[in-house]
């Protein structure tokens, strides 16, 4: 007995960054570094961060807002410092287990008022720049650090300020989901070895682009002992028995390196609904075969600077992930990685050759 399941589907492109939760709120603490000139001493800080996901946008905005009260020195008394910034996100692939960032913008600086006239500090804007890392704790929590520079003007004089933080960063929201723009193509998802359930899906005749075949039969089917897809495994143990002729194969008939053609095109990152049922013969395959992990890596065309394209692949990849994750699948059993532009398989130099050039592939391993 055996199960197929052949889906001859819309799978196209264009996937951009998208993170898995549209909100994150960090509660902060940190320590200052004031620059000597400020008169104001190193001192603790208190804060806090809101940050927007899934705007469309390269980079999520940040809400900033921290407070501090500092001593002078020489000792002339105290002052409560306030400090608000607006900042872009934009992180990066992730290393390992771990998350870095980078994160710029403008803010507006607050002191006491009975101190500035005898210090010279003034109510001003500043710009910052700061570089971080986030490092999971579960799911929806992780561990946040980051180093942040301020440059203010103050009285036509330039201070400066360098703050560490440190807090714990709450993810929430519902996931993101990627949206492609579809074109025809053909995904051939094999299904697992049966075992006794209500439905027992079997192979149809080959279909023409654009379908989509589920065929339910009977619990028992017959079982003819031959190669129909002439892939060198016989149609009895031929867990994927429509495998597109010439291509390499597996132990169980599987392709190895499977392209799910998920084609890429500039400045889109949504998966539309005709592509939803060739992530889930995908993610079916998955969860019916235990045994297989997989590793989804991007790939891109040449236009662009090659390491924005090295970042944009593996984002996109990471996308694929998201959504068999919400399919189902462990997440652990998912690995993702980024080639850019580095391998091609067609030419650049044409606008089909660059279409084929943006796409997903999945690789299965046993």
């Amino acid at each position: 007995m055996k199960k197929t399941l052949l889906v001859s589907a819309l799978l196209a492109s264009s996937l951009l960054l998208a993170q898995d939760y549209n909100y994150e709120v960090t509660p902060l603490v940190g320590y200052n570094i004031s620059e000597g000139n400020l008169n104001l001493k190193n001192h603790s800080i208190l804060g806090g961060e809101l940050q927007f996901n899934n705007l469309g946008m390269p980079v999520s905005p940040e809400l900033s807002v921290l407070y501090s009260n500092a001593d002078f020195d020489p000792s002339m008394g105290s002052t409560n410092i306030y400090r608000i910034a607006l900042n872009g996100v934009y992180e990066y692939k992730k290393i390992a287990f771990l998350t870095p960032f980078a994160k710029a913008g403008l803010g507006y600086e607050t002191m006491s008022e009975h101190q500035k006239d005898a210090t010279g500090n003034e109510d001003s804007p500043f710009v910052d720049a700061g570089l971080g890392v986030k490092m999971p704790i579960t799911k929806h929590i992780a561990l946040k650090l980051e180093a942040v520079y301020m440059l203010k003007n103050n009285d036509n004089r330039w201070d400066n300020n360098l703050a560490a933080l440190a807090g714990i960063n709450i993810a929430f929201g519902e996931h993101a989901k990627a949206v492609v723009e579809s074109k025809p193509v053909e995904v051939v998802a094999p299904v697992a070895k049966p075992a006794p359930v209500a439905q027992e899906v079997v192979a149809p005749a080959p279909v023409a682009q654009e379908e989509v075949v589920v065929a339910a039969a009977s619990n028992t089917v017959a079982v003819i002992d031959g190669d129909d897809d002439q892939d060198g495994v016989k149609n009895s143990i031929d867990k994927c028995p429509t495998t597109p002729k010439g291509a390499k194969v597996n132990t169980d008939g599987c392709q190895e390196i499977v392209n799910l053609h998920v084609n890429f095109e500039t400045n889109s990152y949504k998966i539309d609904k005709k592509s939803d049922v060739n992530i889930e013969a995908f993610a079916a395959f998955m969860k019916l075969n235990p045994e297989y992990t997989t590793e989804i890596t991007g790939h891109t065309d040449n236009v662009g600077k090659p390491a924005k394209n090295l970042a944009l692949s593996a984002k996109r990849a990471d996308i694929v992930k998201a959504a068999l994750v919400k399919q189902g699948v462990e997440a652990s059993r998912i690995k993702t990685a980024g080639m850019g532009q580095t391998t091609p398989v067609a030419s650049n130099k044409t606008a089909q050759g660059r279409s084929e050039n943006r796409r997903i592939e999945a690789k299965l391993i046993k």
